[in-house]
């Protein structure tokens, strides 16, 4: 998955990411040249690669289907069964086997468990997921619930180690995804 920089700052980045970007490419400004994801992964790290997804165009599948499989490996912290359809109706949407209308049903399923659950994870889990399917203008809303929950997750669950060890999966995913999209388009 690529960018430019031109689309990146059309976004409107962060002055310190975009400071460190910069440097590492050994560039002063922005410019139209390809740009990978994982260079941005490499430069800046998980959460700058991430926001630069937004500055990709194409490849919605891929990136839905990268944040099912980071909402997969915190699932075990999501309590209530609503939480878990939401990630499973987002994964099923990226897939095209879930209307929109499915999508927003699991949403609102999403967000009555945030209110009613118990634990903090749980909650934060299924607000989450239920908030991302309203980001749809910005991201698709499949691939916010999913990653969303995710997120939301891990932060509840306030492990270091295991936030930790997340995130180098969650960064070996990308690479995989990136490096997937790569041999398939010098094929």
């Amino acid at each position: 998955m690529k960018t430019t920089l031109n689309k990146i700052r059309g976004h409107g980045p962060c002055i310190s990411g975009w400071a460190k970007l910069l440097k590492n490419l050994g560039k002063a400004q922005a410019d139209d040249e390809p740009l990978a994801i994982t260079t941005i992964l490499e430069s800046n790290g998980l959460d700058d690669a991430l926001w630069c997804l937004r500055a990709v165009d194409g490849y919605q599948r891929e990136m839905r289907m990268f944040a099912v499989a980071c909402a997969r490996s915190v699932q075990h912290l999501m309590k209530d069964k609503r939480s878990i359809d939401a990630i499973d109706v987002s994964e099923r949407h990226a897939n095209g086997l879930a209307m929109d209308n499915e999508l927003a049903d699991a949403s609102s399923a999403a967000w009555a468990a945030a209110w009613s659950a118990e634990r903090d994870a749980e909650r934060d889990a299924a607000w989450a997921a239920e908030r991302s399917a309203t980001w749809s203008a910005t991201w698709s809303a499949a691939r916010d619930a999913a990653w969303a929950a995710a997120w939301s997750a891990i932060w509840a669950a306030e492990r270091d180690a295991a936030w930790a060890a997340e995130r180098e999966i969650y960064a070996t995913y990308l690479c995989i995804i990136c490096a997937e999209i790569e041999q398939g388009e010098a094929e």
